[in-house]
């Protein structure tokens, strides 16, 4: 018999609670013995429930995890003893941009629109796990495809890559070497604010 919808997502916020990381959709359907398509309904209400509360449900397109409300995250960090901030160029902002509007893609895709070499850039997003290797394409040389992470909505404040501004909407970009963006931001400009350097 099916879970009821109540129980089910009281079992959702246990598992991703004591989970710690990301957990895929497929997984929590196995657990649980209910299909995707409801995982994703309750996994909805639980994150308009959880809007005013200090913890979000983040979610990609094949898991999901909880963590830390951008509204909490300053406090958070404070009792944590963590810094409130990285520093990213105006060059690894603009590589950024370009992963989270078009991900997947690739190194070369990148590098065809920028116009320069991006193997440092997306060698320093990866260390600090703002992006991932997603696949490799079956073709001469297995070029690899990156996305971002999780790690990459919590900076910015999303609880998914359908927060992301649409395009018509970003300010015009800006001449600066050095932007920072704050981990703490809970606001849409966060996400703004890591694009401003694309061209």
């Amino acid at each position: 018999m099916e879970i009821d919808r109540r129980r089910l997502k009281a079992a959702l916020e246990g598992i991703l609670f004591v989970a710690g990381e990301p957990v895929t959709l497929s997984r929590l359907a196995q657990a649980l013995d209910v299909p995707v398509g409801t995982i994703q309904e309750a996994l909805t209400e639980l994150s308009a429930e959880y809007a005013q509360r200090g913890l979000v449900i983040q979610r990609s397109d094949r898991a999901v995890q909880m963590a830390t409300s951008p509204r909490v995250a300053s406090q958070v960090e404070r009792f944590l003893g963590l810094r409130t901030g990285i520093r990213l160029s105006a060059a690894a902002l603009e590589t950024l941009a370009m992963i989270a509007y078009r991900q997947p893609i690739t190194r070369a895709e990148i590098e065809a629109i920028r116009g320069v070499d991006c193997s440092s850039v997306l060698q320093n997003l990866l260390a600090r796990n703002l992006i991932r290797e997603v696949d490799r394409l079956d073709q001469a040389g297995r070029p690899i495809r990156y996305g971002t992470t999780f790690e990459f909505l919590q900076h910015f404040g999303l609880s998914d890559l359908s927060q992301l501004p649409k395009v018509e909407e970003l300010p015009p970009p800006i001449d600066s070497r050095t932007l920072e963006f704050e981990g703490r931001s809970g606001e849409r400009g966060g996400a703004e604010g890591s694009t401003q350097g694309t061209q």
